[in-house]
């Protein structure tokens, strides 16, 4: 009898001998609409096995790469500054031991644990982020550290010209009007990708995919769905681009089971998770 412990699928490996360690941050505790993407990653790692470790796509099977699946993070959803402190202390860890963090979120704004550990060991952190919303709101509701700021409070830690948004397409107008003089915004699709691989090269690069990026035809399963995304193989696409360069940690985020019974948006969320680690592991 083997002990029964749950991976993502072909994430079974030891820790060290793995060059990608994925953990989970079930955290949401300030989202702004629906809640419920706490259960995104006990979700995918569950419904993983109804999803092959090879891609056709790629040509690339998670069998033949070491990655290690170090479970979910223990989270207070009380104390917001503490559940970022827990992540920054698991990335920064995994950083420190020369390997690359892989992130289920969770809402967004786990990604600024990560990016916090990320911006401290390469100080010209770039980040490459796909959304439908820009995120970046000084505060929401009053609160500085929200799903809907989380991209303000990364634009803290790396500053002008650092962050490169593609799929934009919800946002406060003042958000829109702060952008343009801060960030790099592509609205609607990924176009403009090529040339900012392009320019990122050799650079250390962040890459975080909010999956409400993809149209709720294709991706129900969120909390803010917003009408007008792109399909699973243009997201395929800009993911295979984007792999190109010096990724020193990445994240999915923003899937919440529940409002998709059929399963479907977990199926495409596992789907662009295995995606992303073979592009990043090749």
């Amino acid at each position: 009898m083997n002990r029964n412990i749950e991976t993502f699928l072909g994430c079974d490996n030891e820790y060290e001998e793995s060059k990608i360690v994925i953990f989970g941050a079930p955290f949401d505790s300030t989202t702004s609409f629906r809640p419920g993407t706490r259960f995104a990653s006990k979700t995918m790692r569950g419904d993983s096995f109804g999803v092959e470790t090879y891609s056709p796509y790629q040509d690339r099977d998670l069998e033949d790469y070491f990655i290690f699946d170090g479970g979910d993070l223990e989270i207070p959803f009380g104390n917001t500054e503490r559940a970022l402190g827990q992540i920054e202390e698991m990335t920064a860890e995994i950083l420190e031991d020369g390997k690359i963090p892989g992130m289920i979120g969770g809402e967004h704004l786990v990604t600024l644990g990560a990016v916090r550990a990320a911006v401290s060991k390469y100080p010209d952190l770039h980040i490459i982020h796909f959304d439908a919303h820009s995120d970046l709101r000084d505060d929401y509701l009053g609160e500085k550290l929200s799903h809907a700021t989380v991209m303000h409070r990364c634009h803290d830690l790396v500053g002008d010209g650092k962050i490169f948004q593609f799929g934009i397409r919800s946002g406060d107008r003042s958000e829109f009007v702060w952008g343009k003089e801060h960030v790099t915004t592509q609205k609607f699709n990924f176009a403009g990708l090529e040339q900012v691989v392009e320019s990122l090269k050799g650079k250390p690069v962040y890459f975080t995919i909010d999956l409400d990026v993809l149209d709720p035809s294709v991706f129900p399963g969120t909390g803010t769905p917003e009408a007008g995304g792109v399909t699973f193989m243009e997201l395929l696409g800009a993911i295979l681009k984007v792999s190109r360069l010096n990724i020193v940690g990445f994240d999915v985020n923003e899937l919440s089971p529940v409002y998709d019974a059929s399963g479907a948006s977990t199926a495409v969320a596992c789907k662009v998770l295995r995606e992303l680690i073979l592009a990043i592991s090749k």
